[in-house]
């Protein structure tokens, strides 16, 4: 079931002099208290219904939105965990900074046993929400009043409220009310199939092979889901990317190689009797400026699906965060599709950053989408603009509702892969929801030799275009390929982790035409599989008939075999790297904070998931363990992630 979050009201308004032709907003976010600030929250500034403009607060919540035109604004601020703050009717004028100083309080919740829909409206006399009566539409009998602390009231009953000016939510006795149709805005997404990996025999199944993923739109995406009051689909929480969204301290490399490997086994937090083995990779650092020369061509869908707030006009922040970065030896190009295809900009150098913001400014969503169209013609401007030994990559931006021309996933497939091959790779940021189609977007960047992830937030598009631009642009090693012998006098069983759909067969780890992951610059990359040991038991099973049980001796302290395989971005040969790890008896406490942290984000997915393998997992449990994995955590994705497990607490209620 669906849930709601109340909100609460933002106080205080103060302006002081400017200069300029359009006015500013800046300001705190701060607990109920007035003095905790509150790091990261959105901020949304919105007039008629669409997003406006908007940014997170930094680590202090402090926020400032500039170049704002002189208007009257609805102003929302959220937060995982926390009511949303609402301030309506701010008005905005030229040549003034406005001081918004907003205050949060922990969301209120209530249970809803029975559902009732209706149509209601809020008179939207003034600003705020303090004694705003309520109506039943389309006539004007009163139901009750919405106090200055948005509690809604009626004959001594209390509920919670939540809305903007004409549509509204309220729970009454754990009855529903909403504004509109209680459809649900998900219906229209797609995703992919995840069947779960299972236990395997080291007698049966000696080897464990697939293609390693930095992808990390998953996470972006359920967070989106959770913070919108919705249970996530099953189908798109992929565990690898939950976890890989995340950095962490491994060592740089010290070797030949491009990425470290690290290698660490301890007790499985879900599973007592159990292990768990983090292979962690680490790819080398660079500096952003010091990055080959970018040939980058912005694919940026316009069609009328993308006409909505958090799809092209957070594109156009998005890739102005990126632009922003651009060097004088970079270029860009713009190609849009909607009916049809078409260049809006011309390859521009990344000095002339005046000329492309302007082409981004000017976009306009509007008409059917074909995507395909859109495709072709941005690889033939990237193959005629090719940099020798420099990044030439697409960077897609849709929801991934194709619909007119190459449509089939078979036919952009074949046009993406053939691209590759030629040098010019694949990036997919995926935008909005209700109609988003993360399984087409997600198939194109594997084809695509890039990465795809799932923008939000800006926060989200400053941590993959600024904060991990190298990683994003700058491959350092590709078709990365992951086989492990497990020691069948050590190890019982075992399962890996997420990675379904890049497991690969056996004799494809040695086969260099079988295409795999790539690594960016920076990247880290870690996998998990649980381990069941060999128990000592007088019972054995019966003899096989066929084959022999037979097992190599001498290696009874290892628990297995990694072995990797990699090829530079401008070679065609895969270079091989084998380790080994020993079995061990550590402890999960004892671990270092890179597992336990893996450990912890595995988990949470898997109670997303309601997992048959979740064991113990309990969301108090991740939330402990979460807290003291916090070391590494300069930018607080970690602290946000803590927020997200409190904020699905009451959604998974029916779960764990």
């Amino acid at each position: 079931m669906r849930k709601i979050i109340s909100l609460v009201t933002v106080i205080l308004f103060v302006s002081i002099s400017w200069s300029q032709n359009f006015g500013e907003l800046k300001g705190t976010v701060t607990e109920n208290d007035g003095k905790t600030p509150i790091p990261f929250a959105n901020i949304m500034l919105e007039q008629n219904g669409k997003i406006i403009t908007g940014q997170a607060a930094d680590i202090d919540g402090n926020f400032w939105l500039k170049n704002i035109p002189e208007g009257v604004y609805d102003l929302k601020v959220s937060s995982a965990g926390l009511a949303t703050a609402v301030a309506l009717g701010l008005e905005i004028k030229a040549n003034l900074i406005t001081t918004q100083f907003v205050k949060m309080n922990a969301a209120v919740e209530l249970k809803c046993d029975t559902m009732t829909t209706t149509k209601i409206k809020i008179d939207p006399g003034n600003t705020s929400y303090s004694r705003k009566d309520i109506y039943s539409y389309p006539s004007t009998t009163t139901l009750g009043v919405v106090n200055s602390n948005g509690v809604y009231s009626q004959n001594g009953n209390v509920g919670n409220f939540s809305g903007s000016r004409q549509d509204a939510v309220v729970f009454v006795d754990g009855v529903k009310i909403r504004g509109e149709e209680d459809d649900d805005p998900f219906l229209d997404e797609e995703y992919s199939k995840i069947v779960e990996n299972k236990f395997a025999s080291p007698f049966t199944n000696p080897l464990s092979t697939f293609s390693i993923d930095v992808d990390k739109a998953s996470y972006s995406n359920i967070r989106r889901m959770i913070n919108g009051g919705t249970t996530p689909d099953k189908n798109s929480i992929r565990l690898e990317e939950m976890i890989n969204y995340f950095s962490y301290d491994y060592p740089q490399p010290t070797d030949a190689h491009p990425f470290s490997i690290n290698l660490e086994s301890a007790s499985c937090p879900w599973e007592t009797k159990h292990q768990i083995v983090s292979i962690g990779i680490q790819g080398v650092k660079v500096d952003p400026q010091q990055i080959p020369a970018n040939n980058l061509v912005f694919l940026i869908d316009v069609s009328g699906s993308m006409d909505n707030y958090n799809k092209l006009p957070l594109v156009k922040s998005s890739l102005t965060a990126l632009v922003k970065q651009l060097r004088s030896i970079d270029k860009v190009s713009i190609v849009v599709y909607a009916g049809a295809a078409g260049m809006v900009l011309a390859p521009t150098s990344g000095n002339n950053k005046t000329d492309i913001l302007n082409a981004l400014e000017n976009l306009k969503a509007g008409g059917s989408t074909a995507g395909g169209a859109g495709v072709k013609l941005a690889y033939d401007i990237a193959e005629k603009n090719m940099i020798k030994d420099g990044n030439n990559r697409i960077i897609l931006c849709s929801d991934g509702d194709f619909n007119v021309g190459l449509s089939s996933n078979a036919e952009l497939e074949d046009l993406i892969v053939s691209e590759r091959d030629k040098g010019i790779y694949l990036t997919v940021l995926g935008y909005g929801m209700g109609n988003y189609k993360d399984n087409k977007m997600e198939i194109l960047a594997d084809k695509g030799n890039g990465n795809y992830s799932y923008i939000d937030t800006q926060m989200e598009a400053d941590k993959v275009l600024v904060k991990e631009m190298s990683g994003t642009l700058f491959t350092i090693a590709k078709d990365v390929k992951i086989q492990i012998e497990f020691n069948p006098t050590v190890v019982k069983s075992y399962r890996l982790i997420g990675y379904e759909n890049r497991v690969l067969e056996d004799w494809e780890f040695n086969d260099d035409k079988r295409d795999a992951g790539e690594i960016g610059a920076g990247h880290s990359v870690t996998a998990i599989y649980e381990i069941e040991y060999v128990e000592n038991t007088s019972t054995k099973s019966d003899d096989l008939k066929y084959q022999s049980k037979q097992v190599n001796t001498g290696f009874d302290n290892e628990m297995l075999t990694v072995k990797f395989r990699y090829k530079p971005p401008q070679d065609s040969t895969s270079i091989l790297i084998e380790r080994t790890i020993t079995k061990t008896n550590n402890s999960f406490e004892s671990a270092s904070e890179n597992l336990r942290f893996a450990a912890t984000v595995a988990q949470f997915g898997m109670i997303l998931r309601n997992s048959e393998y979740m064991g113990s997992s309990t969301l108090d449990a991740i939330i402990e363990q979460s807290v003291n994995c916090k070391k590494f955590d300069a930018d607080g994705y970690r602290a946000e992630f803590i927020n997200l497990v409190k904020a699905s607490k009451t959604l998974l209620a029916d779960i764990k």
